[in-house]
C-alpha cells in the first residue's frame, strides 16, 4: 500500500476540515497529522474533559472547584454530629449527682432572759412612738380653756393643722411632701387677752428630713429672734410692732420653732399686751426639755 505524500495529506485534511472531527488532531507543526483511534484519543481525556497532548506532551488534570470544601464541612458536620451523640450517651450512662438535703440541723433556743428593752433614755423613738400627748408641756396654775380649740381630744389630723396655718391649702401639699405623721396641740388662756398655743408635730422622714426642714422654714417678718439654747437651729421671735386693724385691739404676736428627732415644735403667743422675750424663750426651753 502506498503511502500518500505529505502536501497530499495535508490538501486533504484542509479539504474535509478533518480538525473538527473526532480522531484526527495534529501532531506537530509541519502539517502533518495523525489517525487516532477513539480509544486512544479517550485515554488522552482526563475525567474533567480536559484535553493533553496526545504525543510528547504530558496530560494535565485539573480539579472541580469546590469539591474539596464540601468534603470538608460535611466532615466537621458529621464530627460535630458524633460528638455530641457519644456526649449524651456518656451522660446518660452516668449516675445522678445527688442533692443536698432541704432540712437543717435544728438550732437549740438559748435558755434565760432576754435582753432587756432600752430605755427612753437610751432609745428616743420609746417615748416619741407612744402617746405623743404626754410629750406636752404641762398647762400653768391658773389657766383656762381656750373657746375653739383645734383637733379633738388634743390631736390634730393632717386637715386640722393646716387649717391653723396662713395658706391652708398650700400649707396642706407642702405637709404632704414633708411626710406628715401625725400631731397634737395643747392650748390656754391666761387672763382675758392671753391665748398660748403649743403643739407637736411628727413627721415620718423616710425620704426627707420633715422635722428640720419645717422648723427651720418660717418666714416670721418684723420680729427680732434669739436662738432657743440646748437646740442646734431653735428660734424664738417677738413681734415689735403689734399688728392692728380698725375695730379690733392691737395684737402682738410670739413665736418659737425647734426640732428634735422626727418632732418638730411650734409655739404661738398671742396677746394685746407687749410679750417679753422671757416667756416665749422660757416655754420653749422647758417643752424641748421633755422630747
Amino acid at each position: 500500500m502506498e503511502v500518500p505524500e505529505v502536501a497530499e495529506v495535508a490538501e486533504v485534511a484542509e479539504a474535509a476540515d478533518v480538525s473538527e472531527r473526532p480522531g484526527v488532531v495534529p501532531v506537530d507543526g509541519s502539517g502533518a497529522v495523525g489517525a487516532v483511534g477513539d480509544a486512544d484519543l479517550a485515554g488522552a481525556v482526563d475525567d474533567v474533559g480536559a484535553v493533553g497532548a496526545v504525543f510528547g506532551e504530558p496530560v494535565t488534570r485539573v480539579r472541580r472547584r469546590g469539591r474539596t470544601a464540601l468534603l470538608i464541612a460535611t466532615a466537621a458536620v458529621l464530627g460535630l454530629v458524633a460528638g455530641t451523640c457519644a456526649g449524651y450517651l456518656v451522660q446518660a450512662d452516668r449516675e445522678p449527682t445527688k442533692l443536698p438535703s432541704l432540712s437543717q440541723p435544728v438550732v437549740a433556743q438559748a435558755k434565760g432572759a432576754g435582753p432587756e428593752p432600752l430605755s427612753a433614755a437610751q432609745d428616743r423613738r420609746v417615748k416619741t412612738d407612744g402617746d405623743l400627748r404626754k410629750l406636752l408641756i404641762k398647762r400653768p396654775k391658773g389657766a383656762r380653756d381656750v373657746d375653739y380649740p383645734a383637733g379633738q381630744d388634743g390631736w390634730l389630723s393632717l386637715g386640722d393643722y393646716a387649717d391653723q396655718l396662713k395658706n391652708a391649702d398650700q400649707e396642706f401639699g407642702d405637709l404632704v411632701s414633708a411626710e406628715f405623721r401625725r400631731a397634737v396641740s395643747t392650748e390656754w388662756r391666761m387672763g382675758n387677752t392671753d391665748s398660748v398655743a403649743v403643739r407637736l408635730v411628727q413627721y415620718r422622714q423616710e425620704e426627707n428630713l420633715g422635722a428640720a426642714e419645717r422648723a427651720g422654714n418660717w418666714n416670721v417678718d418684723g420680729a427680732s429672734g434669739r436662738p432657743i439654747p440646748g437646740t442646734s437651729d431653735g428660734m424664738a421671735y417677738v413681734t415689735d410692732k403689734p399688728d392692728t386693724k380698725p375695730g379690733y385691739l392691737p395684737l402682738y404676736t410670739a413665736q418659737a420653732h425647734a426640732w428634735r428627732g422626727d418632732i418638730a415644735m411650734e409655739i404661738w403667743i398671742y396677746d394685746t399686751k407687749p410679750i417679753s422675750k422671757a416667756k416665749i424663750m422660757d416655754l420653749a426651753k422647758r417643752q424641748m426639755e421633755r422630747l
